[in-house]
């Protein structure tokens, strides 16, 4: 049996190769004829010359080889409903979707931007668009109309699908008037609104320009839209991801880097097979759910779950802290990815829950999206008779895993989880620690360094920032000079710190950007502090994110007024900070509200005007914060760390 080791280096040294055997477990109209082209560092263009169709790989094939398989779960706790679909049923239903899209001018190239809950719809719109050459942009549910129009302005999409509205927690949550706010602030106008109607809220339809989704499905019921073969390189989708300036960047994938890139990842890390079921609790509107709910379950043959509804609460709107179990048991799902904060949360719960179902078929929890506490995994771990919990660390830039743990097939040893580490380098990607003052690789063992990875990035990566090629290259790469004396190389930063032990396995410590992780969701502290600002009464603004037990980690506001008249009583200042929060809301979402507004008489800065956040940070978090002597008026940081102790 070949060791996992020998397997990674042979994926490095050997790229080509390794990849074409890869490329294999997928099915193409016109085999590649160049595996990797890297001749334009750091751009890399895999598979070119292939063709092929990412819905084709997720469903036709599997319908036309085992139809009656099941394909979709659909999961509402919200609703109570459960529905399943077969490969030929989930076919039929993407067809008609197809259908509808072109109804309403859809065509090659054209941009589709998905605004959903975590319903069948979303699946089936997800799938229409890579059958029909179309690339689609999934917005999170949870956004705010400002953050929905600067992705509409970005995207520019030709039509949008959304639905009346989602519900969380028994309430329902308009989705309609959040998209009409955000198409009348967008300076696009698309030409056509998709929407499904789930009876939870009224809608005000749009004349001419909303169309609902029933009745195209009956128009096209008996449609048969094939797929269309693209390019290997061709954009499959794009999604949106927060960065440290106000403006996200949307992240660009290829189609058969990504196809090659999920399909190996399913036995490989994940350990699925067809025929069985995976179970991602995460969203559509994050990549986990466009990787490992959508195409990596359905390319691998496997049934897949889509769950809408909390992880404490059952049908009939009941409190159940066992609903995510009950369903591995009813559904025998043996890969199941959801996020530390998720079993944080579930922590607080009886632990019988985990007791009174047959989880027999369950083999692994993996877990991902913020980094997991030692605690948090042994608790789950115990909990599910020693199952194995995996971390594993990846980006929305990366579309699938940079650090894991082997699972052990095709003859290639497995290799240990171990709790606090996602693990090692998964095969593809060449990991290397670098110091950030010199950028020279860090090869003492736990010693700090920045996590990079060296070009060329694996399938399924990135291909650049849709229509910015050049904010892909200052945002991500480096160029490194070789301390042997070799050619300079090109060098992805993840912007994480990293340590790695004696046996290769990777820790994550933190960012050294701007970026924060909320539950698992990236914000940048540049937007939310952008919005802020923009409240009439704040003079500064700074965002910064500190530990917490649940989330990982939560935004904190630190602000100073212009105008200090009312704020003299404690009712006052919170009815400023509540006016603040809901201006938060209203541009970003509930997600990117910070936990705190705290109103304060002056910023922690350096004597040339710079703001001192990581200082911030560490008062924030109990730390000492370094050396204040670079403070231009220490008593700001004293007074601040007096009002948050």
């Amino acid at each position: 049996m070949q060791t996992y080791a020998d397997f990674h280096r042979q994926s490095i040294e050997d790229r080509d190769a390794f990849w074409a055997e890869q490329a294999k477990r997928i099915e193409w109209e016109t085999p590649p004829q160049q595996i990797c082209d890297y001749s334009n560092p750091p751009f890399a263009r895999w598979f070119v010359g292939g063709r092929t169709n990412l819905c084709h790989n997720a469903v036709d094939r599997h319908a036309r080889d085992r139809g009656d398989a099941t394909a979709l779960i659909a999961v509402s706790t919200e609703t109570n409903t459960e529905k399943s679909y077969s490969f030929s049923e989930l076919q039929r239903e993407v067809e008609r979707m197809a259908a509808s899209l072109q109804s309403l001018g859809v065509q090659q190239g054209d941009r589709v931007l998905i605004y959903m809950p975590m319903i069948a719809e979303a699946c089936f719109a997800m799938l229409a668009c890579t059958r029909i050459g179309a690339i689609h942009s999934v917005v999170f549910g949870g956004f705010a109309s400002g953050s929905l129009s600067t992705r509409i302005d970005d995207a520019q999409p030709k039509v949008i699908v959304s639905a009346d509205g989602g519900s969380r927690g028994g309430k329902p949550v308009p989705y309609k008037p959040l998209l009409d706010e955000a198409i009348n602030l967008a300076s696009h106008k698309p030409d056509a609104v998709l929407l499904v109607d789930r009876g939870l809220t009224a809608m005000q339809l749009v004349e001419g320009r909303d169309h609902i989704w029933s009745d195209l499905r009956t128009k096209h019921m008996d449609a048969q839209v094939p797929c269309v073969w693209v390019d290997s390189t061709t954009p499959s989708y794009t999604l949106y991801t927060s960065g440290t300036t106000g403006k996200p960047k949307g992240v660009q994938r290829d189609t058969g880097g990504y196809c090659v890139a999920l399909a190996t990842s399913i036995p490989y890390i994940y350990g699925g097979k067809p025929g069985e079921t995976f179970f991602s609790t995460s969203d559509i509107g994050w990549v986990v759910g466009h990787s490992y709910i959508i195409y990596g379950p359905l390319i691998g043959g496997m049934a897949t779950i889509m769950y809408e509804g909390l992880p404490t609460q059952g049908f009939d709107h009941q409190p159940d802290g066992g609903i995510w179990w009950r369903l591995v048991a009813k559904y025998k799902v043996s890969v199941m990815f959801s996020a530390p904060t998720a079993i944080r949360v579930l922590k607080k719960q009886d632990p019988e829950h985990l007791k009174k179902h047959d989880l027999s078929s369950l083999k692994a929890l993996f877990l991902a999206g913020e980094p997991l506490d030692e605690p948090t995994a042994k608790w789950i771990s115990e909990g599910l008779n020693g199952k194995p919990i995996i971390d594993n660390y990846w980006q929305t830039e990366t579309g699938w895993p940079i650090l894991s743990v082997a699972n052990g097939v095709d003859n290639v040893a497995a290799t240990s989880p171990r709790f606090g580490s996602p693990g090692v380098p998964m095969y593809g990607y060449n990991v290397r620690l670098v110091d950030e003052s010199t950028g020279l690789p860090v090869e003492t063992a736990d010693a700090k360094g920045v996590l990079t990875v060296e070009g060329p990035l694996p399938p399924g990566c990135l291909q650049t920032v849709w229509g910015d090629d050049h904010r892909f290259v200052n945002t991500y790469w480096n160029k490194m000079e070789d301390p042997a004396g070799g050619p300079a190389r090109w060098v992805y930063s993840t912007y994480d710190w990293s340590r790695r032990d004696a046996d290769g396995y990777y820790f994550i410590l933190g960012r050294t950007d701007d970026v924060i992780n909320v539950a698992g969701h990236r914000l940048g502290t540049r937007e939310i502090e952008e919005s802020v600002s923009s409240h009439p009464n704040v003079a500064e603004v700074a965002v910064v994110g500190v530990a917490d037990n649940v989330k990982g980690q939560v935004a904190l506001a630190f602000v100073t007024v212009k105008n200090s008249e009312g704020l003299d009583t404690e009712e006052q200042r919170a009815a400023l900070e509540k006016e603040i929060m809901r201006q938060v809301d209203a541009d970003l979402g509930a997600v990117a509200r910070p936990a705190r507004v705290h109103i304060v008489t002056a910023l922690p800065k350096t004597r040339s005007g710079k703001l001192l956040r990581r200082a911030l940070q560490a008062v924030a978090e109990g730390r000492d914060p370094g050396d204040l002597t670079t403070i231009d008026d220490p008593s700001s940081l004293l007074n601040i760390k007096s009002m948050v102790s």
